[in-house]
C-alpha cells in the first residue's frame, strides 16, 4: 500500500496527528478549508499554540517535505491510499447534531477517492453514522463499494489538549471496521504511524459507542461531584475535604466539583445518545446538572450580596478550561447570559484572547493592570490559566466577593483582603 495519507481537517487534533504521521515516514497531505491555517502550515508553522512539541514536528515535516497542506479536499484524497477524517461535528442550539462541516468533507472525499482506498473516521460520531451516513454516502457519490472497492473503519480520537502528541503514543488506539480487511489495513497503519497498543473491536458501532460512552462517564460523574458539593454547601461541609477521606478508599473515585463543563467533548457527545433514544436517564439528568453549576454559582454570590443590578462582575477565564484558547461550550458563556439578565456589567479577562477577541463575547475587556480593577464588586474565577496563579487581589479594593468556580485559590489569602470567598462545595 502507498504510503501517502491525507488528514481532513487540521484543527487541534488533526494537525499533531498529520505531523506524528509524517515524523513517522509517512507523505502527509492535510486538507483544510481555511485557507490562513494552509498558508501557515505550508510555511512551517503550526497554528495549533500551546502545545508540547508540535511546533517542531510541524517545522520538521515541512523542511523534510512530509507535510504538505491545501484546501483541494478532492485533489489531496485522489493522491492517497488512506484518508482520515478528524472534522468536527457539533450540536446546534436545540442540541441537535450539526453535520455541515463534515457532510461538506465526505462530499469532497466521495469526489476524490479511488479505488483501494482506505477510509478511517477518527472523529466522534452517534453510533451508525460511520456506515449508514458517511459509508453509503461515499458509495452513492463514487460508485464504489465499500468493502471491496473501499475501506472504512473508525477510530476515535482520545486525547487531551496541552499533551495531544504524548497521548498519541501512550493512549491504545481502539479500532472498529466494516470487514476484516478493512480491519487488516487500519490496524496495519496505526502501528506504523502511531506505534500505539490497538483495541480492536467487533464492529463500527462498538467503536463509535466506546467514545460517546467515555464522555457520558465523565459527565455522569462530574454531576455526581457537582450535586454532592451543593449538598455539601447546604450543611457546611468542605467537599475537597470529602473527596479526599473518600477517596482513599480503593473503590472510591469522586470527581471535583466545578463551575461547569465546557469544551468539544463532555457537554457535547452525551447528546450523540440522548438524541438516538437514551432519554429520561442518567445521561441527560448529568448534562441537566452540570449545566446548571453557573446559575448556582450566581445565586450563591446574590446570597452575600443581594441584587447584581449594576454590579461590576469581572470573569477571569473565556476559554473552557485553563491554558487552552477555546471557547467551545465554555461556562463563562452561560455565566455572561445568566448576570446580563441580572442587569450586572460584566467584564471578561483572558491571558489567551485579545481585546478585540473577548469584545466579541457580551462584555468588556479588562485587563489586570487597569485601574477600572478598583470598581469591580466581584469576581468569578472560571478557568484557572497559569498566569492567574500569582495573581494578587489587593488591587481590587472596592472587591465584595470572589466565587472560584474552580477551587484553585488561596482561601484565607483573600480572606485576609476583606473579600468573601466561596467555592463550589468549599
Amino acid at each position: 500500500m502507498s504510503t501517502t495519507v491525507t488528514v481532513v481537517g487540521l484543527g487541534k487534533i488533526g494537525l499533531p496527528l498529520a505531523a506524528v504521521f509524517a515524523k513517522n515516514g509517512f507523505h502527509v497531505y492535510g486538507a483544510d478549508i481555511n485557507k490562513d491555517v494552509v498558508h501557515m502550515i505550508n510555511s512551517g508553522i503550526s497554528h495549533v499554540k500551546n502545545e508540547p512539541g508540535l511546533d517542531e514536528l510541524v517545522r520538521e515535516a515541512y523542511i523534510q517535505k512530509k507535510l504538505e497542506a491545501t484546501s483541494d479536499t478532492v485533489k489531496a484524497v485522489s493522491k492517497s491510499n488512506i484518508v482520515i477524517v478528524i472534522v468536527p461535528v457539533l450540536i446546534d442550539n436545540k442540541n441537535e447534531v450539526d453535520y455541515r462541516f463534515i457532510d461538506s468533507a465526505v462530499r469532497d472525499i466521495a469526489q476524490g477517492i479511488k479505488k483501494g482506498t482506505l477510509v478511517i473516521f477518527e472523529t466522534t460520531l452517534p453510533t451508525g453514522d460511520t456506515r449508514n451516513r458517511f459509508g453509503k454516502k461515499i458509495e452513492e457519490t463514487s460508485g464504489l463499494k465499500m468493502g471491496t472497492d473501499f475501506y472504512l473503519a473508525y477510530s476515535p480520537e482520545r486525547v487531551y489538549s496541552n499533551r495531544i502528541i504524548q497521548d498519541l503514543s501512550n493512549y491504545p488506539k481502539v479500532i472498529g471496521a466494516l470487514n476484516e480487511k478493512s480491519l487488516e489495513l487500519s490496524s496495519d497503519f496505526y502501528q506504523k504511524s502511531l506505534g500505539c497498543n490497538l483495541i480492536k473491536v467487533s464492529s463500527l458501532e462498538t467503536a463509535e459507542f466506546s467514545k460517546v460512552a467515555e464522555c457520558v462517564y465523565r459527565d455522569v460523574n462530574i454531576a455526581l461531584a457537582n450535586e454532592l458539593a451543593q449538598f455539601a454547601d447546604l450543611k457546611g461541609v468542605n467537599m475537597l475535604e470529602v473527596i479526599e477521606a473518600s477517596n482513599s478508599q480503593p473503590f472510591s473515585n469522586i470527581h471535583y466539583p466545578g463551575i461547569g463543563v465546557g469544551g468539544h467533548c463532555i457537554p457535547i457527545y452525551p447528546y450523540f445518545f440522548i438524541n438516538r433514544g437514551l432519554k429520561n436517564g442518567l445521561t441527560q439528568l448529568a448534562r441537566e446538572v452540570n449545566d446548571t453549576m453557573a446559575s448556582y454559582a450566581i445565586k450563591k454570590i446574590e446570597t452575600s450580596i443581594g441584587s447584581l443590578q449594576n454590579q461590576n462582575v469581572l470573569i477571569l477565564g473565556l476559554a473552557f478550561r485553563e491554558n487552552v484558547k477555546e471557547t467551545t461550550k465554555s461556562s463563562t458563556l452561560l455565566l455572561i447570559n445568566h448576570l446580563k439578565e441580572k442587569q450586572a456589567n460584566v467584564f471578561l479577562n483572558d491571558p489567551l484572547f485579545t481585546d478585540n477577541e473577548l469584545a466579541n463575547y457580551n462584555g468588556l475587556p479588562l485587563s489586570l493592570n487597569d485601574t477600572l480593577t478598583s470598581k469591580i464588586d466581584v469576581i468569578i474565577l472560571q478557568a484557572f490559566h497559569k498566569s492567574y496563579e500569582s495573581l494578587n487581589f489587593n488591587k481590587f479594593i472596592n472587591c465584595k466577593v470572589i466565587l472560584d468556580g474552580r477551587n484553585s485559590l488561596n482561601k484565607e489569602e483573600i480572606s485576609k483582603l476583606g473579600i468573601q470567598y466561596y467555592g463550589i462545595g468549599k
